[in-house]
Formats: C-alpha cells, sequence, structure tokens
C-alpha cells in the first residue's frame, strides 16, 4: 500500500512550491497518531497498517493545503530614512497574496534598531506597522523579510524570503527641542523670533539712561553727570556673535549607559540644545569631538538653518573602548580657536589618573578661554552608596561608592577653584541645566 501511495505523493510534492512546513496542528496530529497505532496493534493486530496510512494521508493534506495557500504576489519594506537614537519609529511592512490569509511578518535587521536584530509583526490586511527604538547612533540595515501565513485547513505554512536593500540612518534625538517646556521657554528668553538690540549686562555700550534708585552705581558715568548736573548711567547690550564650541569626550568613559542610553548620547541631545539656544540667540557654534584622535571638527556655524549640519557631525561621532586623549585634543583645540571662546567640555572620569590628566588639559585653556564642565550624575554610585545594608557584600559595596562618590566630588572642586564653571545633572535634567548655564555667563558678558 505504501509502495503504491508513494509514487503520488513524489509527483504532489514535485509540484508544490519549496517553502511549505507543517503547522502546529499537523505536528500534533501526527503525534497523537502514535498512542493510535500502539492501540491497534495491541488489540487489533491486522490493524496496524491504519495508522500509517492515516500518516501519509494527513501529510498529502499537507501538501494540498500547501498548494491551496495562495501564493505571494507583491512583498515590500517601506523604512524611516531617519531616526532618532531612544524615540520609537516604525517600519511598515506591505504583502500581497493571490488568496486572503493571515499573514505573520519578521524582519532581520541591524541589533542596534531592535533587540537581537529581529522584529515581529501581523499584518491586517496586506500592511502592518513595526515599531523599533534604535539604542544606538547607527547606519541600521535592514536585510531580510520573512513572510509565514497557513492553508484554508490549517495544516501546512508557507514560508517566503525576501531580500530587503533599506537602511535607517538614527540620528542624535532632539525631542527636548520640540517639547512644550523649550518652546515655552524660547518664546519667554530674550531670544525670541524678533531681532532687537539686548539690553543687559553685557560689555558692549549702547546708551546712557537716567539714574534710578536700585541701578548699579558703578554704572553712573561721572563726567556726563557733571556735565548735565544729573547723574546718568551706561546701559550696556549683551554680546553677540560669541563663538562657542562643543567639545565631547568620545571616550571609553562616555560609553557606558544611562537610564539605557550611553552617556555620550545624552550628552549629544544636551549639546544640540544648548547648540539651537545659541544660534537663536546670535551666536556662532561649532562642535568638536575627541577620544584616543580628534574624531569630529566642524566649522563654526552661525544661523538655525545650519543647526542640521551640527547634528549630522554629532551623529557621526564613534562609540571607541579607549581612553580620551585630553592633552592631544584640547591642545589641538587651542590652536584652531584665534578667538577668546565659550569651550563646553562633555566628558567623565572614572580614576584619579585619567582625572588629573583632564584636569591639567583644561588648566591650559582657561588662560585664554571661558570653560564650562558637563557632566552627568553617577545615580548608580548615588544608590550604592546611599542602599540599605543587609550583609557584608553591601557594606562594602556602599562603602567603595561612597569613597568614589568623594574622589568625583574633589575633583568637581578642583574644577570650580580653577574658573571652571561645572554643570552636574541627572540625564533628564542636564540639557536645562546646561542651557541656564550658558545664559548666566553670556548675560554677565564672560565669553568676550
Amino acid at each position: 500500500m505504501i509502495r503504491r501511495l508513494a509514487p503520488g505523493l513524489r509527483m504532489m510534492a514535485a509540484l508544490m512550491r519549496p517553502g511549505v512546513a507543517p503547522a502546529p496542528r499537523c505536528v500534533w496530529a501526527l503525534v497523537a497518531l502514535g498512542p493510535v497505532a500502539v492501540v491497534l496493534a495491541g488489540f487489533v493486530p491486522a490493524l496496524w497498517i491504519a495508522a500509517p496510512l492515516l500518516g501519509l494521508l494527513l501529510l498529502a493534506l499537507v501538501l494540498v493545503d500547501g498548494a491551496l495557500a495562495g501564493r505571494l504576489e507583491e512583498a515590500d519594506v517601506i523604512a524611516p530614512a531617519q531616526a532618532e537614537i531612544g524615540q520609537s519609529a516604525v517600519i511598515t511592512i506591505r504583502a500581497r497574496l493571490s488568496r486572503p490569509a493571515r499573514m505573520e511578518a519578521a524582519l532581520a535587521l541591524d541589533p542596534r534598531l531592535a533587540p537581537g536584530g529581529k522584529l515581529s509583526a501581523t499584518l491586517t490586511g496586506e500592511e502592518a506597522q513595526a515599531p523599533f527604538t534604535p539604542s544606538r547612533r547607527c547606519h541600521g540595515a535592514i536585510n531580510t523579510l520573512w513572510l509565514r501565513w497557513r492553508g484554508p485547513l490549517g495544516l501546512a505554512m508557507r514560508i517566503e524570503r525576501h531580500e530587503v536593500d533599506a537602511s535607517v540612518r538614527v540620528l542624535p534625538s532632539v525631542a527636548a527641542l520640540r517639547g512644550p517646556a523649550m518652546q515655552t521657554y524660547l518664546r519667554d528668553a530674550s531670544l525670541g523670533l524678533i531681532a532687537r538690540r539686548l539690553r543687559g549686562e553685557g560689555q558692549m555700550f549702547e546708551t546712557l539712561t537716567e539714574y534710578q534708585p536700585g541701578m548699579d552705581r558703578r554704572r553712573i558715568d561721572w563726567k556726563v553727570s557733571a556735565r548735565h548736573a544729573h547723574l546718568y548711567a551706561k546701559e550696556y547690550e549683551v554680546e553677540r556673535n560669541n563663538p562657542i564650541v562643543l567639545a565631547m569626550d568620545c571616550g571609553a568613559a562616555m560609553c557606558e549607559p544611562v537610564a539605557g542610553l550611553p552617556r555620550l548620547d545624552r550628552a549629544v541631545s544636551a549639546a544640540l540644545q544648548m547648540a539651537w539656544v545659541a544660534l537663536k540667540a546670535g551666536d556662532r557654534v561649532s562642535l568638536f569631538g575627541f577620544a584616543a584622535r580628534v574624531i569630529v571638527s566642524t566649522p563654526f556655524v552661525a544661523d538655525t538653518r545650519d543647526f542640521h549640519a551640527l547634528r549630522s557631525a554629532a551623529a557621526d561621532l564613534d562609540y571607541t573602548a579607549r581612553e580620551a586623549n585630553f592633552t592631544l585634543a584640547l591642545s589641538t583645540l587651542a590652536q584652531q580657536l584665534a578667538r577668546r571662546s565659550l569651550i563646553v567640555v562633555f566628558s567623565e572620569f572614572a580614576d584619579p589618573t585619567s582625572a588629573e590628566l583632564m584636569i591639567e588639559s583644561i588648566g591650559r585653556l582657561i588662560a585664554r578661554h571661558r570653560v564650562l564642565f558637563v557632566c552627568l550624575r553617577d545615580e548608580e554610585l548615588e544608590t550604592l552608596a546611599g542602599g540599605e545594608v543587609v550583609d557584608m557584600e553591601a557594606l562594602g559595596g556602599s562603602v567603595a561608592a561612597s569613597a568614589l562618590l568623594r574622589q568625583r566630588e574633589w575633583v568637581l572642586m578642583r574644577l570650580r577653584a580653577m574658573g571652571v564653571d561645572v554643570v552636574e545633572a541627572a540625564h533628564d535634567a542636564v540639557g536645562a541645566r546646561l542651557i541656564d548655564a550658558y545664559m548666566a555667563i553670556r548675560s554677565r558678558g564672560g565669553i568676550g
């Protein structure tokens, strides 16, 4: 009997296109035939052939079901050209079959775009949306689309592979710039959309005005006051066109994760927030990235329309496993600057040796430039230091964390004593703190 059925089964298999596999329902049915065969062989030995025949019949139904499942007529993957790190984006999958069926899709892509390098979705009609959240800045490739659907009997599955030639460029996140808090700040601050002369505590003389009680007496122009027999005070205009350099440390310490994203990406997002505000205020901004060598050094941009150039350059700041060479990087930066500038250094230090080298390099910049040092609070160390001590291991961890925090505070105190402005904040507040520090320095005329 089996020999008689075999040629027919081979002919059916030859007529089938590749990519047919048994569905779970078929597998469970084959498993259930095992006990049936044992029972029949025990009680009615003459019927032992029934179970193998049922198995062959089931396999024949699988082939028929696979043939009736329909063929894939069209498949396409539509990926966004750009996405932001840490922000959700969507890949659209479209596919059409010769007969309607419920399809499941899986995408093989860069692991930096999705955990494990895989995305899954179920098509509703002929389309599915596959959301993903990039965890690294990169040019993430989307390589393969797998589609799977069942036949009308539910015994067979058709599997099709479709090669995809698409990629997503993951840029630094500027979601904070689109937030209501930043928009309110830009509307209410002195750097609004209308160009006007800004009076403040700068160094550019603007005009003379009558002295009013409460005004700084050092602003009184005694010569003019004597000539007019009335007190007059000077008013100054806040400087514009100040050069600002965003110096990004891309060394190993900046690759450590903070709330799921590397420190470097948290720092880049804060730097871009400040860059946007600085450009709106009329200053010029440049990006300088370094690790063991200089990675990125952009020319100064002075218009918000050129902000995309800074963001694109920031996307090219690569993650490195080597320590940053502060001596080489900051000396190179100093040679490039012909005018006193505000240098904003984003960095992290892990040991006293690297901190000492960083302090020495920053110290050489202070003679000619204004330096603002930015670092993220080490929330992990703070948690360990302030955690509940339940055993000796926890006690040892708490003592070590407290020692590292004291060492960290000592480094920041040394920087402040040298005249460096220091911003240390949590990852979700560092952007706002940095902008406040920049505006305070700028309003005092501390850049030019």
